[in-house]
């Protein structure tokens, strides 16, 4: 997991081995310093009796020590900026590796994952991973060695003295591993309450219209604060516990403090200054504060590091799930022409799952046809077209398009020859250009406009000021239902398929706007199979081939004429509509 993780680091790995070597020169310069220190004290204790000590030679001695502590400035300075440019180029490009993983995903992937979750791991859990790398590089870096350079200068400076780490050091980690373990389970809840709270988000923010349409702000104020309360209560709980860190490193300095006076001074007094003097005292207390602070450092470490642990697993999910479709060994590049045909076609959308979506499909389209499908809420329709385009596989039987099973096919070569229009389809903020050119990125100015008046839309855009270059905002807020839809089509058109399919897609469009983007279908783009998915009989009436599911299966199939007289469900329906004034013959 870390290893796949750390290939991230890819172009960056010079800032951060440059890191790690500036933190170790840090370290050298820091233990050095109290070593310096403590013999010009000594120095001057020593001679300032005997005069065997000139000003200049402390001069010389305090200058020494301001070029080290400025060179451990200098590796400070320059290992922050290392770490940061390291860190940052990491996270950039484990974000770059997660959001390139889930374009691959087919639909099934996608929904193992909420898309608060996956919010949430492409924001909050990268960043505590960027925050664990930057602190692996440097604190994890600095605070080992300078424990280990800490201590063996204690030993080399004071002795028998340094002792005194021997019960302090294990009291200290020990308290400090206990401190973290209590507080990891409050901060492994966080992150999946961080998923509500961002669904919470997410579902206000799409829903604004619906939400202040019922005048619920109230209640969806409540949830979200229900959310947030529940994040505060366990960090307050976590931090809480690791705010024990603070006294019980107080209690370590200071027994280090006491035990190193305390012993020191006697052994000065009672030795003369022959076993231990002064300056090595001063040097003991230095190494001391030292070697707890590191420690200290070493359990922060340890709780940031834990927390990142759950971030790590969370991210690493997304980048080891295997996409359910990929390209097959040899694939086809070219799609021959727009037919389709459904061989005994059954479909699940797991593989546990007890009862299948569509059963026994047998459906024979031609290129060029325009075929309808008509069946109530749940009876797979939107279902049958995702296979197409291979957005789901079949679980039993085939599906060709153009003569060749869609899975023989290129992935992009087979969606690029088919173009869907969702119900509920999106604009992206930008102008409608660029959002029509989604469809095709090199279409010129004059097939967009072309493809805008078959669908119906060229009239409205060159209503707004700005025309093709009106900016739309994001999701399409600052235009209407019935214009969202015409846009939609129009970016799919751009795109000139081979299969065309309209889910729903004219439901906001009044009828007679319908009718026009229909018989413009079938006077400019007769060689593109239509396959189009409706609520209303007006919009197939006049379709080759009209397609009745009923329970994920085909209750009937023909043209208008055939149906009413050979399908009660198809002759209902109509009926409804025409006695509701929905039907204008």
């Amino acid at each position: 997991m870390f290893k796949r993780l750390l290939k991230c680091v890819g172009e960056f790995k010079l800032p951060t081995i440059l890191t790690v070597l500036l933190m170790t020169g840090e370290v050298v310069i820091e233990c050095f310093i109290p070593f310096l220190t403590a013999n010009l004290i000594n120095s001057i204790q020593s001679g300032a009796a005997t005069g065997a000590i000139s000003m200049g030679d402390v001069l010389k001695t305090g200058a020494v020590l301001i070029l080290l502590a400025v060179l451990s400035l200098a590796c400070g300075g320059l290992a922050a900026f290392t770490s940061a440019k390291a860190s940052s180029g990491f996270a950039r490009n484990l974000r770059r590796d997660v959001f390139s993983r889930l374009q691959t995903f087919s639909f099934s992937n996608i929904d193992k994952f909420s898309t608060s979750s996956l919010v949430t791991r492409l924001t909050t859990d990268i960043t505590h991973v960027q925050m664990s790398f930057m602190m692996i590089i440097r604190t994890a870096v600095r605070a080992p060695l300078m424990l280990i350079f800490a201590v063996i200068m204690a030993y080399v400076m004071g002795g028998a003295l340094a002792t005194s780490f021997v019960v302090i050091i294990p009291f200290l980690v020990f308290g400090l591993l206990m401190v973290a373990r209590k507080a990891m389970p409050s901060f492994r809840r966080v992150f999946k309450k961080y998923d509500r709270l961002n669904e919470s988000i997410e579902e206000n923010v799409r829903a604004m219209r619906v939400v202040k349409g019922f005048a619920r702000e109230d209640y969806e104020k409540e949830k979200f604060g229900v959310a947030s309360e529940n994040i505060r209560i366990d960090f307050t709980r976590a931090e809480r516990i690791v705010a024990l860190n603070g006294p019980l490193m107080q209690i370590c300095i200071y027994f280090n403090m006491v035990f190193v006076l305390l012993v020191g001074s006697h052994l000065v007094i009672k030795s003369g200054g022959s076993l231990i003097n002064v300056g090595e005292i001063s040097a003991m207390l230095t190494y001391g504060m030292q070697i707890l602070m590191q420690l200290m450092m070493l359990s922060m470490i340890y709780v940031m590091l834990t927390m990142s642990a759950e971030s790590i697993k969370r991210i690493y999910e997304v980048l080891t799930e295997e996409p359910e479709l990929s390209n097959p060994e040899n694939p086809v590049y070219t799609v021959e022409n727009g037919s389709v045909e459904f061989k005994n076609v059954s479909f699940k959308y797991s593989k546990t799952a007890e009862q299948f979506a569509l059963k026994n499909i047998n459906l024979n389209i031609k290129s060029g046809m325009t075929v309808g499908i008509l069946g109530g809420t749940g009876s797979s329709k939107t279902t049958l077209v995702q296979l197409i385009d291979r957005l789901y596989d079949v679980t039993e039987g085939q599906l060709l398009v153009g003569g060749k099973d869609v899975r023989e096919y290129d992935l992009d070569t087979l969606r690029q020859s088919v173009a869907m229009v969702l119900q509920k389809n999106l604009l992206f903020s930008g102008t409608i250009k660029e959002n029509l050119r989604w469809g095709n990125e090199a279409a010129t100015d004059q097939e967009l406009v072309e493809a805008c008046k078959l669908a119906q839309a060229h009239d409205f855009v060159m209503s707004f000021p700005d025309g093709y270059d009106t900016f739309i905002e994001q999701g399409g807020t600052n235009v209407s239902g019935g214009q969202k839809q015409r846009l939609c089509i129009a970016r799919a058109l751009v795109r000139k398929p081979k299969i065309l399919i309209l889910d729903d897609s004219t439901s906001a469009v009044d009828t007679k706007t319908d009718a026009l983007i229909r018989l413009g279908f079938k006077k400019f783009i007769p060689e593109t199979t239509k396959i189009i998915i409706a609520q209303r009989v007006a919009s197939v009436m006049d379709a080759d081939l009209i397609v009745v599911l009923d329970g994920g299966s085909v209750s009937a199939a023909g043209t208008h004429d055939q149906l009413l007289t050979s399908s009660e469900i198809y002759r209902e329906v109509y009926t409804q509509q025409v006695k509701a004034g929905g039907i204008n013959e």
